[in-house]
């Protein structure tokens, strides 16, 4: 049983000079690059409305790429009896919020146990829709809403909203530093130059936009909520640790636990034991895609950060008291 597959995308500034079996796995990392390159030798590539043949051609960026073929039922990932914890669901979609320690696809490191492995099991007819149904990726210890599709029609069209920027995505999140007012970073992101699972605000990076707004003040600490513009990987740890504003327990771009002068024990200790980003994708609003209906989905904030929010306002409460007195 085969699927139609269609993949539209420009190539960005970040890949000048790489080849372009190199440059089309790392824009569509959900296949593997001997699959590209034999969709490239097949006649199913092509760059600016011409079929390129030749995997080591050198990229530019800015060039249009086009994949256009048929992909067989994945028989590569297994399914996988794993608990999801389903939102919404209907013929054509359905919505999960994803827990804390669960990667979204199969990786170096991640071999199964993914939400992939679980969305194969659950629904196994999404072996013949690419990343079985998946739109767009939560890291793996972010929590909250993701939207599958589970056909093709409807991911085509979820993903054309993606990238038309006609879905909405809000997150909260708890940063290091006392913030005084919402604001935008708008800033290019791309792989670090050193740290290879890293991103980095990078001038030759893809566009990305990240709007956020102060929900609550601490004394050293603030919440956020956020929205996303663009969906690149990381985009709010990036953009939030490019500003000076690292979100709490991050393990790659957080540094150091920041407790406020004469912080209470249990901040301290919470801080310092808190070992993933504090983030959550609370909202997603979009429309269906086949019926066009708008859809909105809110999912509570998690155990974790509301002890966290909670100790933070205790410090701050306990401090303000000293101070008065």
């Amino acid at each position: 049983m085969a699927e139609i597959i269609k993949h539209t995308d420009t190539v960005p500034e970040s890949c000048l000079g790489k080849r372009f079996d190199q440059t089309l796995a790392e824009m569509f990392p959900e296949y593997s690059r001997s699959r590209i390159k034999e969709w490239i030798l097949a006649g199913h590539v092509t760059l600016n409305g011409a079929i390129l043949k030749i995997p080591r051609e050198k990229m530019f960026g800015g060039e249009e790429v086009e994949i256009s073929t048929e992909v067989e039922a994945d028989i590569r990932f297994e399914p996988q009896d794993i608990p999801l914890n389903i939102v919404y669901e209907d013929d054509d979609i359905l919505v999960i919020n994803k827990p804390a320690g669960f990667v979204v696809h199969p990786g170096a490191g991640n071999p199964d146990g993914t939400v992939l492995n679980a969305l194969l099991h659950y629904c196994p007819q999404l072996d013949v829709v690419p990343r079985a149904g998946i739109v767009h990726r939560l890291d793996k210890d972010t929590t909250g809403l993701m939207v599958v599709a589970k056909t093709i029609a409807a991911q085509t069209n979820l993903v054309d909203a993606l990238q038309e920027r006609e879905i909405t995505r809000e997150y909260e999140a708890l940063a290091n530093g006392l913030m005084t007012a919402g604001g935008v970073v708008d800033e290019p992101i791309g792989r670090h130059p050193t740290k290879r699972t890293h991103m980095a605000v990078n001038l030759f990076g893809r566009p990305s936009v990240t709007h956020y707004r102060v929900m609550e003040k601490f004394r050293l600490h603030t919440r956020l909520r956020l929205r996303l513009e663009t969906g690149r990987t990381h985009q709010i740890r990036v953009h939030m640790s490019h500003i000076t504003h690292p979100l709490i327990g991050d393990p790659n771009y957080g540094g150091r636990p920041r407790p406020p002068k004469n912080a209470t024990e249990d901040l301290r200790d919470i801080l310092r034991s808190f070992k993933r980003q504090a983030l959550h994708a609370a909202m997603l609003s979009l429309f269906h895609p086949i019926t066009g209906e708008e859809m909105t989905w809110h999912a509570p904030i998690p155990d974790d950060m509301v002890q966290l929010t909670n100790i933070l306002r205790e410090d701050s409460k306990l401090n303000a008291i000293d101070n008065y007195l």
